[in-house]
């Protein structure tokens, strides 16, 4: 904070204090040179007004609030700059990555520092790290379970779930079935594969996708002739002219995407032949794909909610689009049901 806000927070809150303070003993002082208790000679609703001074407690509760203000604000920040004599803050403020937040957020705890974000960070792990753990890790303790194994276990999955709502669900939405531009987890459709591991190593690293812009390259009929091209591998009509010369141009993309466009996980190309979309599957949405490219970000988790808690949002994660052998058969009952009727 500069040293004008700083300045101009002090002296707003010291003035409003003082000035409270100062209309609070104007009052105490009796200004009508009337007897105490005389009738004033006003009346409104039948309620008379009488010359009687504040009453004495309500005089003392607000002066404490005088003595509560003063207190706080030697001990606390809250007049500009001044960080208070405790030392307290409510967390890190200018760290600008999670690298340099984990840091200070160590170091306030491994140096008893009054930081409030860094304390309840301790209490949590203290109250909660033990259960993480105890949903991830072995019967022996030794090495965690694997991922479908978490997933079958109902408490972890719960909790797996509880995680993804708190961090995940801004961008893949709360049911997970994600956004334009941010994918579908309940699906087949993976970028980077939906083996457990996989799903894992994403969560834990994160994902850079990044889909380079064709426009310049292909022109504008290049483009609108890939973009048929592409359209077709789903099954869409398309003008069979314009999708041929499109597949002689797709030689540029099969890098990626393959020579039968089905994608490749180790680049996260997504498989161009099925009806899944990241970013729209109309053709104006395909052509500014190609035109412009397309930048998708995953952040990286593990060094956020830490290894034991990625272990269990990935089993959630992979549950949503594997279906238990318990859920299978209850699946199948429901619907026996149903034809009955």
């Amino acid at each position: 904070m500069s040293t004008f806000w700083s300045v101009w927070i002090t002296v707003i809150t010291l003035g409003t204090i003082f000035g409270i303070a100062a209309i609070l003993i104007w009052c105490l002082k009796d200004k009508m040179g009337v007897e105490e208790g005389a009738d004033m000679g006003h009346e409104y609703d039948g309620i008379r007004e009488l010359n009687n001074p504040l009453p004495k407690w309500w005089t003392y509760l607000f002066f404490s609030t005088f003595a509560f203000s003063a207190v706080y604000l030697a001990l606390f920040p809250g007049l500009g700059n001044f960080p208070g004599l405790l030392g307290w803050t409510s967390s890190p403020q200018l760290v600008t990555n999670v690298t340099q937040l984990n840091a200070a957020v160590k170091n306030a705890q491994d140096n008893k520092q009054l930081d409030q974000y860094a304390k309840e960070l301790d209490v949590a792990d203290k109250f909660y790290g033990e259960s993480f753990k105890r949903l991830a890790y072995n019967d022996a303790g030794t090495d965690y379970r694997p991922i479908p194994e978490i997933a079958s276990d109902p408490a972890a999955l719960k909790v797996g779930q509880n995680l993804f709502l708190q961090n995940c669900s801004q961008c893949h939405g709360s049911d997970a079935r994600g956004q334009k531009g941010f994918p579908n987890l309940t699906d087949n459709a993976w970028l980077y594969g939906g083996e457990p591991e996989a799903i894992l190593t994403t969560i834990k690293q994160g994902r850079h996708g990044e889909m380079p812009a064709w426009g310049e390259l292909l022109g504008k009929q290049g483009t609108h002739d890939v973009v048929s091209y592409v359209l077709s591998m789903s099954g869409r009509k398309v003008n069979a002219r314009e999708a041929a010369a499109g597949k002689i141009k797709f030689a540029s993309c099969i890098a990626c995407h393959g020579t039968d466009g089905k994608g490749n996980p180790a680049f996260g190309a997504p498989d161009l032949t099925d009806k899944n979309w990241l970013f729209g599957d109309s053709r104006a949405d395909i052509t500014e794909s190609v035109t412009f490219g397309r930048q998708g970000v995953m952040p990286a988790w593990e060094n956020i909610l830490g290894a034991d808690k990625v272990q269990l949002v990935a089993a959630y994660v992979w549950s949503l689009s594997n279906t238990q052998p318990d859920q299978q058969q209850a699946d199948q009952t429901s619907q026996a049901v149903e034809a009955d009727k």
